[in-house]
C-alpha cells in the first residue's frame, strides 16, 4: 500500500473502528486464559449482541435438540472460540455501519460481506474444514477496506465504485487511482485492530489467485459467490464461471458443487440476512440456475437410491438401533428419568457452568418415605408403579430444564438449573403438596398415597463454600437425613 494511501487512512476522523464490545472481544480472542466466563460478562455488556448470540444459537445453522433459553446456555453449546468468532462478527457487522452521505453504498458493501460470510461456511463445510465460524467472520470482514475508503474518501471512492461494471473492474479501477486495493487495505486495518493474524491474511488474498491455504481459498471463493448473486445479470456466464473454478479448486468438488451451494444459500439466508439486520433479495437469474441444480441433483440420485435403498435403510435401523441404546444406558429402564450415572455426569457439567457464568444452582435429594412397607405389604409390582408415577409427577411439575434422575432404589436427584435456594424450596414445596394429593397406585380399589422427605442445597453465582459437584451433592444428601430426622414428609434446606 502506498505511504500517502496509508498517511491518508491513518489520519482519518472517520476511519472505521470496531465498536467497545468489540475491542474487548479482540482482547479475549488474544487471551490463551480467556473463559467462558469472562466471555459472556463482556457480550452481557450489548443486550443486542447477546440477544443475537441467541437466535443463532437456536437458528437452523446451529439448533439442536434442547432449545436455549440464555446465554450461558447458548456459550455452551456453541463453545468459546465459535462465540468469540461470531459475538465479534456481530458486533463489528453492527458497529462499522453509519448513517451519513455513504449509507447506500455502505449497505452495497455489506450486503456482499453478509453473503461472502454464509458463502464461506457453507464452502468449508463442502471441504470438510473446521473452522466454520472463523470463515464466517473472515467473509464477512473481507470487504471491511471498502468501508475504510469510503469514510477517507467518500466521494472520490464512491464515484470509483459508481464507474466500475463489477468487482473485477472495481480493483483493476482501485489500482490505478489508489496504487493498492480494498483487500489490501483491510488486511492493513486488521492489524490495526490487533485482529488474529488468520483474519488479516485472509482478508489480504481475499482478492487473489486462490493459493495453498484452504481456509484463504474458502473465504477467496466466497466473494466470487457473493457477486454472482448481486449481479443482476449474467449474460455470458463469466460471473458464474468464475465462482465456479474458486468453488471447486476450494472444496475439491466437481463442478454441480456451486449448483448445491447456491440452494443451500437460498435456504439460509433469510436467517443470516435477520442476523445481520440487512436485506438481500434472489436475484431472477439465480433462479433458473437453483431449478436447474435441483433436477441435477434429482438425477444423479435416482440411481444411487434406488441401488443404495436398501442400505440406507440398514444404515438408518442400525443409527436408530445405536440411538436407542444409548438413550437406553442414559435413562433408568424402570422410570425413565436419567439414571444415576448420567445424572452425575450432567451436574458435574451443570456445575462447571454455574461457576463460570456465576449463576445460581440448587440440587435436591428425594427418598420417598417407607417405601420399604409399600414393597412389604403389596409387592414389588405395585412398588415399581408407585415409582413410575412419581417419577412422572416429578417431570411434570419441573420445567424443561430442569433433570430428574432416579438415584437408587427410592432416591431421586433434582437438578434445578439458574435457581436459588427459595426458588428451589418454593419448587419441592409445591411438589410435596401435589404428591400427598395425588395417589400414586390403586391397590385393590383403594388409593395408595406417598410422601417424600427431601433435601436441598444450593449455591449462588459468588458462592465459594463448595468445591465441586460432589461436595453439592453431599449438602443436599445432608439434608435429606436432616428432613427424614425431623418426621420425614418435609424438605430440608442444607445448612452449614
Amino acid at each position: 500500500m502506498r505511504p500517502e494511501l496509508e498517511a491518508s487512512l491513518l489520519h482519518c476522523r472517520n476511519l472505521p473502528s470496531p465498536p467497545g464490545v468489540a475491542l474487548q472481544i479482540i482482547e479475549l480472542a488474544q487471551d490463551p486464559n480467556a473463559d467462558i466466563g469472562a466471555t459472556a460478562r463482556v457480550i452481557a455488556l450489548d443486550p443486542a449482541l447477546s440477544a443475537r448470540m441467541l437466535r443463532v444459537a437456536n437458528s437452523p445453522l446451529y439448533a439442536g435438540r434442547r432449545r436455549v433459553d440464555n446465554l450461558g446456555q447458548a456459550m455452551t453449546m456453541l463453545g468459546l472460540n465459535a462465540t468469540l468468532s461470531l459475538a465479534l462478527g456481530f458486533s463489528l457487522a453492527h458497529g462499522l455501519r453509519g448513517p451519513g452521505s455513504t449509507a447506500a453504498e455502505q449497505e452495497k458493501i455489506w450486503r456482499r460481506s453478509v453473503l461472502s460470510a454464509l458463502a464461506s461456511r457453507l464452502i468449508g463445510q463442502q471441504a470438510g474444514l473446521q473452522r466454520l465460524e472463523d470463515l464466517m467472520l473472515a467473509g464477512l470482514l473481507q470487504d471491511v477496506g471498502a468501508l475504510a475508503l469510503l469514510q477517507a474518501e467518500p466521494a472520490e471512492y464512491a464515484a470509483l465504485r459508481a464507474r466500475a461494471e463489477d468487482n473485477a473492474s472495481l480493483l483493476a479501477l482501485e489500482e490505478e487511482v489508489l496504487g493498492s486495493n480494498h483487500a489490501t487495505v483491510g488486511a492493513w486495518l486488521a492489524r490495526q485492530w490487533n485482529l488474529p493474524a488468520y483474519l488479516s491474511e485472509a482478508i489480504g488474498s481475499s482478492e487473489s489467485a486462490p493459493g495453498g491455504d484452504p481456509f484463504q481459498a474458502a473465504v477467496a471463493a466466497s466473494g466470487s459467490v457473493a457477486d454472482l448473486w448481486l449481479a443482476s445479470e449474467d449474460p455470458d456466464g463469466a460471473l458464474r464461471a468464475a465462482a465456479q473454478q474458486r468453488v471447486c479448486a476450494a472444496t475439491g468438488k466437481d463442478a454441480p458443487v456451486l449448483d448445491e451451494l447456491l440452494v443451500q444459500m437460498a435456504a439460509a439466508l433469510p436467517e443470516i440476512s435477520a442476523l445481520f439486520e440487512v436485506r438481500i433479495n434472489r436475484p431472477e437469474h439465480l433462479q433458473a440456475i437453483s431449478d436447474h441444480a435441483r433436477e441435477l441433483l434429482i438425477l444423479r440420485n435416482l440411481r444411487e437410491i434406488q441401488e443404495a435403498s436398501q442400505a440406507r435403510h440398514l444404515a438408518r435401523a442400525s443409527e436408530e438401533r445405536m440411538r436407542r441404546l444409548t438413550e437406553q444406558s442414559r435413562r433408568d429402564p424402570l422410570t425413565g428419568v436419567y439414571n444415576r450415572l448420567q445424572m452425575e455426569d450432567v451436574l458435574e457439567r451443570e456445575f462447571a457452568t454455574a461457576v463460570a457464568l456465576q449463576h445460581p444452582l440448587s440440587i435436591a435429594f428425594i427418598d420417598l418415605d417407607d417405601f420399604k412397607q409399600i414393597n412389604d405389604r403389596h409387592g414389588h409390582l405395585v412398588g415399581d408403579q408407585v415409582l413410575r408415577q412419581f417419577a412422572q409427577t416429578l417431570q411434570r411439575m419441573l420445567r424443561s430444564t430442569d433433570l430428574v434422575a432416579r438415584y437408587g432404589g427410592e432416591e431421586f436427584l433434582v437438578v434445578l438449573s439458574h435457581s436459588n435456594e427459595a426458588a428451589a424450596n418454593r419448587v419441592l414445596q409445591r411438589i410435596l403438596d401435589e404428591v400427598s394429593r395425588l395417589p400414586m397406585a390403586i391397590v385393590d380399589g383403594q388409593q395408595l398415597f406417598v410422601t417424600f422427605s427431601a433435601g436441598v442445597a444450593s449455591m449462588d453465582g459468588g458462592d465459594t463454600r463448595f468445591s465441586d459437584a460432589r461436595s453439592l451433592l453431599q449438602a443436599a444428601d445432608d439434608a435429606l437425613y436432616g428432613a427424614k430426622r425431623q418426621g420425614r414428609n418435609r424438605v430440608s434446606l442444607h445448612r452449614p
